[in-house]
């Protein structure tokens, strides 16, 4: 059916594009406060669901539009996703908010979160521009690769539960809400049934348009899609900014790069190999120095902060790097 009304022509894409990013979002909202309400009628800690729960829920969007990528054959729509949502992430949301109040940061994002992102960044270009040592026949990431990933990923939520117990006084628990167990139930469904439909819009609409206007479905991942799925932490991030709050933005933005990669990556190329797309290594490059820009501004002040100058030079960056890969085509 949707094939069939995309046939009218691009707007009706462009249309379905929007309704799949209301739905995805909307969608990840109910499954969280759904999913939140049921894990605390178990007795389970606001600390731990915050942590899980929620943590997981924020990078739904994603993961949904990532698994129906690679459902219909759109290993490049996958890839560019996430590599699209991490530089957006720390180019865009983070320099915006810098921009607007400086960000702060924890002893914990300096010396373990940013550096662990970093990894991530290193390998995803790794894996992209070497072949695999495993015998897999192309460049890309592989399902031995996204292996490795997921393992990295235990890493990284063990790290972060035995941090959260030692350091209590450093991890915020998140306030769930007191929602009666049918309702809490409905919206999960609802929240499924959200996420499922939002990401058949998107994906299927991002290659229409794609094919319509000439352009690869890289391009189109790297700028609609991953934009649209970043949108909601950069409405968070920036708000808290005008409140001066801007330190809960480090840590959603640098915490969900790393869920994109060892997390949704790691499970989209177990269930497909993703193989490299043409651009790819300036795209897993760029996604790298990111986070390598940003610890170097903590690093390089007293005040361990992401001062406005630094937000300034990430968004100077974003649009250099953005204007070259468009007209690079």
């Amino acid at each position: 059916m949707i094939e069939s009304l995309l046939s009218y022509g691009w707007w009706v894409g462009a249309i379905f594009i929007v309704l799949g990013f209301v739905a995805l979002v909307k969608g990840a909202d109910w499954l969280v406060d759904g999913a939140s309400a049921v894990a605390k009628q178990f007795g389970i800690s606001d600390l731990v669901i915050g942590l899980t729960v929620v943590a997981f829920g924020t990078s739904m969007p994603e993961f949904v539009v990532n698994m129906v990528s690679v459902a219909e054959g759109s290993t490049d729509l996958a890839i560019t996703n996430i590599l699209g949502s991490n530089i957006i992430n720390t180019f865009v949301i983070l320099g915006l908010t810098a921009l607007v109040y400086p960000v702060a940061s924890q002893k914990r994002s300096r010396d373990f979160d940013i550096p662990l992102s970093i990894i991530a960044g290193v390998l995803v270009y790794v894996a992209v521009t070497i072949q695999s040592p495993w015998g897999e026949n192309c460049k890309g990431i592989g399902r031995i690769g996204g292996v490795i990933l997921l393992l990295l990923f235990c890493y990284f939520l063990y790290n972060t539960f035995r941090h959260a117990k030692d350091h209590p006084d450093e991890a915020e628990a998140e306030t769930v809400k007191d929602i009666p167990i049918r309702r809490a139930i409905a919206l999960i469904i609802g929240g499924f049934v959200g996420l499922v439909v939002g990401g058949e819009l998107i994906v299927k609409s991002a290659v229409d348009i794609a094919t319509r206007m000439g352009v690869s479905e890289a391009i189109i991942g790297l700028t609609i899609v991953a934009l649209g799925t970043s949108l909601p932490e950069l409405a968070t991030s920036v708000m808290a900014a005008m409140k001066h709050n801007s330190d809960i933005a480090l840590g959603n933005v640098v915490g969900s790069n790393i869920f994109n990669v060892f997390f949704i990556l790691g499970t989209s190329a177990v269930i497909s190999p993703l193989p490299a797309y043409s651009g790819i290594e300036l795209d897993a490059w760029f996604a790298a120095v990111g986070s390598i820009v940003v610890w170097l501004a903590l690093k390089t002040n007293h005040e361990r902060k992401i001062q406005r100058w630094a937000g300034l030079l990430l968004i100077l960056m974003y649009s250099g790097y953005l204007t070259y890969r468009l007209f690079s085509l």
